[in-house]
């Protein structure tokens, strides 16, 4: 009876602020139940936002393998250029000689171990060059040529005579070379330059008097 008469003095607000109370318990419980979810939601966005990163590694790893294989076959193609691929696409000699353009011309021959060896390096000059630039190739086993080999005095292949725009020589190389000798001389003459850097420079070569075992006198055969 004594409590219910201490419970029965106390101010009516009382009761006011022990629910206040117990509405401020039950709100905090509630934000904690609320901060307990946030780590789950958090844990979801990671995993979206991790979709997109994917799809943008997946594109880098795409675009990698692409570049590898472009890069692969164009190493293969450079290798694999033939000497009767730079004759194939050679300028014929009658028409570098009037059509007001400098010119290289490469004596040669198909049993030319060193010939054979630069027709990656020459081909890669004559793809920048080709449209300002003529690139005659001539095959020493064809008599047809005896004439130009004597002009040239041509001993060694490969031997490329370099020529102005009016036909006159202004230099030759002869052998294995750095390919930055050829690269140099043709940018010389594309300029116009009076002369070229590497006028008279012999490296290892095949002798042309070989030609002699592999004479063609068909004067219609390539080169």
């Amino acid at each position: 009876m004594a409590n219910s008469e201490v419970r029965s003095d106390l101010p009516q607000n009382t009761h006011l602020v022990v629910l206040g109370f117990g509405e401020g318990v039950n709100d905090e419980a509630g934000s904690g139940k609320e901060n307990k979810s946030e780590p789950a939601k958090t844990t979801q966005n990671a995993g979206n936002d991790g979709v997109p990163n994917k799809q943008i590694n997946k594109g880098i790893a795409l675009a990698s393998t692409i570049a590898a294989v472009g890069l692969f076959l164009t190493t293969r193609i450079e290798v694999g250029v033939s000497l009767k691929d730079l004759s194939a696409a050679a300028v014929p000699y009658e028409v570098a000689l009037s059509n007001g353009m400098p010119t290289v011309v490469e004596f040669y021959a198909d049993w030319c171990e060193v010939c054979r060896e630069l027709a990656p390096d020459v081909y890669k000059v004559e793809q920048k060059y080709k449209d300002r630039v003529n690139f005659v190739m001539l095959n020493v086993d064809n008599t047809k040529w005896e004439q130009e080999l004597d002009e040239f005095g041509v001993e060694g292949i490969p031997h490329f005579s370099f020529l102005d725009k009016d036909g006159n020589e202004e230099g030759n190389v002869v052998g294995r070379l750095p390919k930055q000798y050829l690269l140099e001389n043709v940018a010389a003459l594309e300029r116009g330059d009076p002369s070229i850097p590497h006028a008279k420079v012999i490296g290892q070569y095949t002798s042309a008097e070989s030609r002699k075992v592999h004479q063609v006198v068909d004067p219609r055969s390539h080169g």
